[in-house]
């Protein structure tokens, strides 16, 4: 989960502040410099015609230091670092640092690698010539064949968690544009490889397509002023604490002011993020602004002070040399500050709701019932890429409560609702109501309240002290007739509690209206409400297309209201055109039901899947000793096991799996699922008459449930953590259907559970055709629910446990910090995988290709310089140094690719599984692609985005991608490629299982506590109480239990 990222250092100069002085960085090398930068002569800067405004702006000049401090195991930068000076400062003036006006070169020139540049765009002068593992090309790190060094100068490990302090609070966007703080250690920092060569070449076909990418032309002389705002009542509260403004009321005074002064605070030259910065095409001027602002007509005027102070100029020139790569910086705070700007317009003019934007208004055909409401908005981002900066605008559909009165919404939410039986709705209808927003109609005012919930009497009994008369007591009805002339229709019914800061406000609910933009959970949403959302979700690729088309035109889009272009920004609003590649299939390798003898399968044209018909596993595993517990015995749609379980036993047989009668059938009720000590009692006595059956260990249970269970956490965290065997859970209403495709499923997941392999492809995977084994390993990091404040995130790593085939797979899960995304324990968990690959194997391995997922580009180094630096320290400890390939693997992005005609996609409409792209729309020089692997069925395909951040193996362009590719069709529980490289997915599935972990250990109230995630610290026994609570069974360690 998804996610952006901050600055590691403030300032316009690369890493280092860009006032004052900051931390320079070599490619590899390190050191500080504290130099302040030096400022060039003022040069005047001329803002758009419609405005007098002439000011002047400083162009700075930053300085970086490489230092002497050279890693010997990593060759892919020089001994050689010194300092240099320019525009874009990371590196020294010899060998292999970043320095200079262009960054990634030295000022000597050296020779060039061997590799032909793929870039359109001529390089700088000061870029320079580099070592042979430096300059624009990364020459191989390390040679796979050559030993490594011992000497390597790695950071520690990470503190034992009682040493960890709790995590900080995300940093709103003035906290990241401010923070001049940098690592204490920079020496053996790292940076993203860059793209090994022009892109791949390998296709069995090429195909046109649209890409939702929209370039962004910009002028590159313009400047972007960034204002630092701050906002405080006129007169301090009397308790003395500052006081929180809502984002809402601080928009307002910020509209009020610069429409009240548009000369000097011309209101559509500027963009607001809603909290404490400012942008702005023109200088404005600084100092405090009194503010006056009614929020309603009988609401007294507040004074407010709106200070503005200019803290840094963007130069757009910088962003236009990262693009033409002659620096190597990303200058995260331009594309901040153009994000803000691009928003403005729809700020003004949509609903915000998280990073997406919706309409104001509501279609009738898109109603959901019981007072909800679908809404067709946009999501976008502005993407560096390889044709330059582009606005990436996709489509968005999310559940909305209607904007309606709250007594007509609770007659559709709440079955059976009638206003004159409210007593006996009452529980529910402040569980509905409760946290939602409301407008009042009975005085003027844009002010929206929270519902705290609803008044202990009903209206006609409530009265409160006269402030006028203390000694006298008003009754609501009275004061409401004469305040506002509105009398109450419904008097036996409560009033809202709108109450806000020890101020009472008791309001009719007939005089309150749901306010617009309040998201709706689509999980609480009815079965048929759910599926028409889904359906609107998943739109066909030409009617998503036809829509994000008329979104980026629209008026109240971030390309309408001439905001932008007030800023020198325009957009083509037209689809970027490509040519993508589609890369052919792998051969995969399958049995044959009788002799088992191996046989090659050739998968389908176009939807590149296959059937087991006629088939069998490649290795099917005996199944002599399990049992079957069923939990629908007492409900009426029970399972027929008389039925039921001979198909199963002749569907496994029919795939080579050789499958006895079960040792014991178990009858139980689904009410046991409430029953955590029962169920476990259960589990135990089953195991126990099954070993006295055959004196041997049950292989799995089978566990038949009548219906959807939150007993389903419990069974998997008892079973997995405590007792040690497998289950495989069916619904009772598909057992008794008895599909062959259904039986057929269900044998794939039993049989890689225990062990065996269903699928594997026919030749080696690509670039690991010689000796040497490799372990392939997938990372991920599951976060809580944005309503949940405690509940800690699970980190999940899972790993290769047997070479060629890589197709069986070992897991490890952690809990960590709430919403904490670095993996803490990240090189202790790929130590124990590496452990258990040698017992299995009796040799280590000796390269590693480590997917992570789940992370943005903003923790692009956080994964490369902690979590990669981290894994390296603890090989480092067992003197174990193997070669490593690191790629991030991203799903949560709005790219989205469209055939340009209907031959150059499938029968659906969608382009073809095996697709990819890796020119035009991809990073400027990062290696990085994106692939679509599935076959798409529903709605519009979304390709995987891997971006490759360090590579020791010498990977090309097509040797990476094949390998992803043929990966996808090793994925056990399915006879067809997924979406997503296979350990990616298992980590994903291993982490949603630590997820039903903690959910089984608060639902059975056990003795962790849940107060917070921070319990994890309070000393190390409890820490290493609460991971015995995720640690898996010894016996499961090397198994597929989550498949």
């Amino acid at each position: 989960m998804e996610r952006g990222g901050g600055y590691r250092g403030r300032g316009t100069g690369g890493r280092g502040g860009y006032r004052g002085g900051g931390r320079g960085r070599g490619r590899n090398g390190g050191g500080d410099h504290q130099p302040p930068y030096q400022p060039l002569p003022q040069q005047p800067y001329q803002p758009p015609q419609q405005t007098r405004f002439q000011p002047a702006h400083q162009t700075v000049l930053g300085q970086g230091q490489g230092g002497i401090y050279w890693n010997p195991t990593n060759t892919q930068v020089g001994p050689h670092q010194g300092t240099g000076q320019g525009g874009a400062t990371r590196g020294g003036y010899i060998g292999g640092g970043r320095g200079g006006n262009g960054g990634r070169g030295g000022w000597v020139p050296r020779p060039q690698p061997e590799r032909t540049s793929y870039s359109h765009v001529s390089e700088s002068a000061g870029r320079g010539g580099g070592g042979p593992d430096s300059g624009p090309w990364r020459g191989p790190w390390r040679s796979s064949s050559s030993p490594p060094r011992p000497q390597i100068h790695e950071p520690a490990l990470p503190p034992s968690p009682s040493q960890l302090v709790p995590d900080f609070v995300v940093m709103n966007v003035s906290e990241q544009l401010a923070s001049t703080s940098s690592p204490p250690e920079n020496r053996n920092r790292h940076d993203p490889i860059m793209r090994p060569d022009k892109g791949g070449g390998a296709a069995v076909a090429t195909v046109r397509l649209h890409v939702n990418h929209f370039p962004v032309r910009f002028n590159p002389n313009s400047v972007i002023r960034h204002y630092d705002v701050d906002v405080r009542p006129l007169e301090s509260p009397s308790h003395g604490r500052p006081v929180k403004l809502s984002k809402t009321l601080l928009s307002m005074i910020r509209k009020k002011l610069f429409t009240d002064n548009p000369s000097q605070l011309p209101l559509l030259m500027t963009a607001y993020d809603g909290e404490k910065n400012v942008f702005s095409a023109v200088r404005l001027p600084e100092g405090e602004f009194n503010v006056e602002l009614s929020e309603g007509e009988d609401m007294n005027s507040r004074k407010f002070i709106f200070s503005i102070k200019l803290v840094n100029e963007l130069k757009l020139c910088k962003l236009r040399d990262y693009l033409t790569r002659n620096t190597s910086s990303i200058p995260r705070d331009i594309l901040q500050g153009m994000d803000v700007v691009m928003k403005e317009n729809p700020v003004m003019h949509m609903i915000p709701a998280g990073r997406s934007f919706h309409p104001a208004e509501s279609c009738p055909e898109d109603d959901l019932g019981c007072g909800i409401t679908a809404s067709r908005g946009i999501q976008y981002s502005l993407k560096p890429t390889f044709q330059g900066l582009a606005l990436c605008l996709d489509y968005s559909v999310l559940a909305f409560r209607k904007q309606m009165p709250v007594i007509e919404f609770l007659v559709e939410h709440i079955p059976g609702f009638n206003v004159n039986g409210f007593g006996r709705f009452k529980r529910n209808v402040e569980q509905v109501l409760r946290n939602l927003k409301v407008t009042v109609t009975h005085r003027r005012t844009n002010q929206k309240y929270a519902i705290v919930g609803l008044t202990s009497h009903n209206t006609r009994d409530i009265t409160f002290i006269d402030a006028n008369a203390p000694q006298e007591r008003v009754r609501i009805v009275d004061y409401f007739q004469e305040k506002y002339n509105r009398n109450i229709t419904y008097l036996d019914i409560p009033c809202l509690d709108l109450s806000k800061n020890n101020r009472m406000n008791y309001v009719p609910m007939e005089f309150c209206v749901l306010a617009e933009g309040q998201v709706y959970p689509k999980e609480n949403l009815d079965r048929n409400a759910a599926l028409l959302l889904k359906e609107m979700s998943l739109a066909k690729p030409r009617v998503r297309q036809s829509k994000i088309c008329g979104m980026v035109r629209s008026e109240d889009g971030p390309c309408g209201g001439n905001i932008i272009q007030n800023f020198g920004i325009e957009v083509d609003t037209t689809m970027t055109s490509l040519i993508g590649r589609v890369i052919g299939p792998p051969i995969l390798k399958l049995a044959a039901p009788t002799t088992g003898k191996l046989m090659k399968v050739t998968v389908d044209k176009d939807k590149c899947q296959w059937n087991l018909v006629g088939k069998a596993v490649v290795e099917g595993k005996a199944i002599e000793h399990w049992a079957v517990i069923d939990f629908s015995y007492a409900d009426r749609f029970r399972v027929d096991c008389d039925s039921f379980i001979p198909k199963l036993i002749k569907r496994c047989r029919n795939l080579g799996m050789r499958m006895e009668e079960p040792l014991v059938c178990q009858r139980s009720r689904m009410q046991i699922f409430s029953d955590g000590n029962a169920l476990r009692q259960l589990l135990e006595e089953v195991i126990s008459r099954a070993y006295k059956r055959s004196r041997g260990n049950l292989q799995f249970i089978l566990c038949v449930m009548s219906r959807k269970d939150d007993g389903y956490n419990f069974l998997k965290w008892i079973s997995e953590t405590k007792i040690g065997v497998v289950t495989q859970c069916c619904l009772s209403i598909h057992a008794n259907k008895g599909q062959d495709q259904y039986l057929a499923n269900l044998a794939l997941k039993i049989n890689a559970k225990l062990g065996g392999s269903n699928v594997e492809l026919n030749d080696r995977l690509p670039h690991f055709q010689g000796e040497g084994h490799v372990m392939f390993v997938g990372a991920d990091v599951n976060h809580p629910g944005s309503h949940n404040r405690t509940s800690p995130s699970i980190a999940a790593v899972v790993a290769t446990v047997n070479w060629p085939e890589a197709n069986r797979y070992a897991a490890r899960v952690r809990p960590q910090y709430h919403r904490k995304e670095q993996i803490l324990q990240f090189g202790e968990m790929c130590l124990e995988l590496v452990e258990s690959y040698t017992r299995l194997n009796n040799v280590k391995p000796e390269k590693i290709v480590l997917f992570r997922d789940g992370v943005s580009e903003g923790q692009f180094d956080m994964v490369l310089n902690e979590e990669l630096m981290d894994l390296k320290s603890a090989f480092q400890k067992i003197k174990y140094f193997p070669t490593i390939t690191l790629i991030v693997a991203q799903k949560r992005h709005q790219t989205r690719l469209f055939p340009q005609s209907q031959k150059d996609g499938g029968p659906t409409g969608n382009i073809s599984p095996g697709t990819v792209v890796d020119t035009k729309i991809v990073h400027p020089f990062e290696f990085d692609f994106y692939l679509c692997s599935h076959y798409g069925s529903l709605g519009t395909s979304k390709p995987t985005h891997y971006h490759v951040l360090w590579d020791d193996h010498g990977f090309s362009s097509d040797q990476l991608q094949k390998l992803i590719y043929d990966m996808c069709f090793t994925f056990a529980r399915c006879t067809k490629p997924v979406s997503l490289v296979p350990p990616v997915y298992y980590a994903d599935l291993v982490a949603y299982r630590g997820r039903l972990y903690h959910q089984a250990m608060m639902e059975r109230q056990s003795p962790i506590s849940t107060s917070s995630s921070s319990s994890l610290t309070s000393s190390s026994s409890s820490a290493a109480s609460f991971h015995d609570w995720f640690k898996l069974h010894a016996d499961l360690e090397n198994m597929m239990f989550f498949v």
